[in-house]
């Protein structure tokens, strides 16, 4: 039987933000056991950085300006809500449905219409929208009430629990687990977590100097952002309560003798800067939209005990875009020779890595874009370029690491900035498909920086 594949998605879950990346004082030991005996990608991105163009991306396997998913979408706008964003797109769990799996999703979806199963889905638990959590669907599966009063992640990892419980054990399952817990705002986690963090240095997140080469996203919608040390407290404790929840999960699978044939990954939409830069949030946190590390960079950890080889740190740069290949390749999946064609995917399998292998001419850099933002980070540079007036900024990461200076204008670099362009273009003329390029951007209707939206009956504003 073909390998069970159980994907944990993160919101706003910093790369930096676990034991396993180098935090010294976050305690995240589940995910630090999953990366010491599985592969933790140490370079791995997102395509864009923000959430919804973020989950697409990996739901999809191709870039915005491909599905047409350029930012994060206000599910209780019912304008927004009530359209699938990727309908026209071959999904991961469709594929894996078409295959014989049995699909699941347990959290958030984040890409319209949460009120019903989105296509290639058996099981449903979208935890976003009342009429889902309210309503039984036309499915063999029961459809669970959803938790009123604001996020419950117990509820997510017990609907998860249930999807394992009631599958079919005669076919191999896709579960996707979509947590919030690390998404803003960073008050009222348990205080059992919260008390350990508040005597913390937080000596891991640098207090920096405010974003050079934007404004700051209002701090007033979010005043928790106001008391640093409390606010990081918060944060560092949504970690822990997360990876007790996927340690839940992984105890599942072992009861049930599933843990050798299931290929357990964890990641996160995008990054999140804390402070750092001086920004509170991610690649929306500064107008114009940001492209710094903390924005880009996303945890990534893969374990399937006998299958994959532990203990390994691998420096490859991958993006989600790379994630649906490998998972695909990593279940014996080949797409038709058309779907290929007529999808043109921009990423690459790379699941011989995961087996402790190498794969021949893989790339020393990947892209991103955000609306009119397209950016390229080599291993040691970082250019952005905004269309079609800029800013631009081009970085030298390996002597500034921080991003502090931009180097774009600078006589000595043109070479570089000239060689770099050529590529973002000639990266996005090969896949950006025309009517759905972020350069159309203003063109289209564009999200407020300053919007937010609320859980109903509630009072937590979730910036997005």
């Amino acid at each position: 039987m073909r390998p069970n594949v159980l994907v944990v998605f993160l919101d706003d879950h910093a790369q930096w933000a676990l034991g396993c990346y180098g935090n010294t004082e976050v305690q995240t030991p589940t995910l630090d056991y999953l990366a010491r005996t599985g592969v933790r990608m140490r370079n791995a991105f997102t395509p864009t950085p923000v959430c919804s163009p973020g989950r697409a991306a990996f739901l999809t396997g191709r870039l915005s300006s491909q599905h047409g998913v350029h930012d994060y979408l206000n599910v209780w706008d019912p304008g927004v809500n009530e359209r699938n964003w990727i309908a026209d797109e071959l999904t991961l769990p469709e594929v894996l449905h078409d295959h014989g799996y049995t699909t699941g999703l347990a959290g958030k979806w984040h890409l319209g219409r949460s009120f019903e199963r989105a296509p290639g889905f058996d099981f449903w638990y979208e935890l976003a929208d009342e009429r889902a959590n309210q309503e039984h669907l036309d499915s063999p599966w029961q459809h669970f009430p959803g938790f009123r009063g604001g996020y419950n992640r117990h509820a997510v990892t017990d609907r998860a629990i249930d999807f394992l419980r009631a599958r079919d054990e005669e076919k191999p399952f896709y579960l996707h687990v979509g947590y919030v817990g690390t998404h803003s705002p960073w008050e009222n986690r348990p205080e059992r977590h919260v008390s350990r963090y508040r005597q913390c240095t937080f000596r891991d997140v640098p207090d920096d100097a405010t974003y050079p080469f934007g404004r700051m996203a209002s701090e007033s919608l979010m005043p928790t952002r106001r008391d640093r040390r409390e606010t990081l407290a918060q944060y560092y404790a949504s970690a822990t309560e997360v990876d007790e929840q996927v340690g839940r999960l992984i105890d599942e699978l072992e009861a049930q003798g599933l843990r050798e044939n299931t290929l357990v990954v964890y990641t996160s939409d995008h990054g999140l800067n804390m402070g750092h830069h001086g920004i509170w949030g991610k690649g929306n946190g500064t107008k114009p939209y940001n492209m710094v590390e903390e924005s880009i960079r996303v945890p990534l950890i893969l374990n399937q005990p006998g299958a994959l080889l532990g203990d390994q740190s691998r420096s490859e740069m991958v993006t989600h875009c790379d994630l649906f290949q490998t998972i695909l390749d990593h279940t014996g999946i080949a797409l038709p020779e058309k779907t290929l064609r007529e999808r043109n995917y921009p990423g690459r399998s790379f699941a011989p890595l995961l087996a402790g292998g190498h794969v021949r001419g893989w790339p020393q850099e990947v892209y991103g874009e955000y609306g009119n933002l397209r950016m390229i980070r080599t291993r040691t540079h970082k250019l952005t370029l905004r269309y079609p007036d800029g800013p631009a900024e081009l970085i030298d990461l390996a002597e500034d690491p921080r991003e502090t200076v931009n180097l774009y204008d600078d006589p000595r670099h043109q070479n570089l900035v000239v060689d770099l362009t050529g590529r973002i273009e000639r990266y996005f003329g090969q896949y950006e498909d025309p009517g759905n390029s972020g350069l159309r951007v203003a063109s289209l209707p564009q999200h407020n920086m300053e919007e937010v939206w609320r859980f109903p009956d509630t009072d937590s504003i979730w910036w997005e």
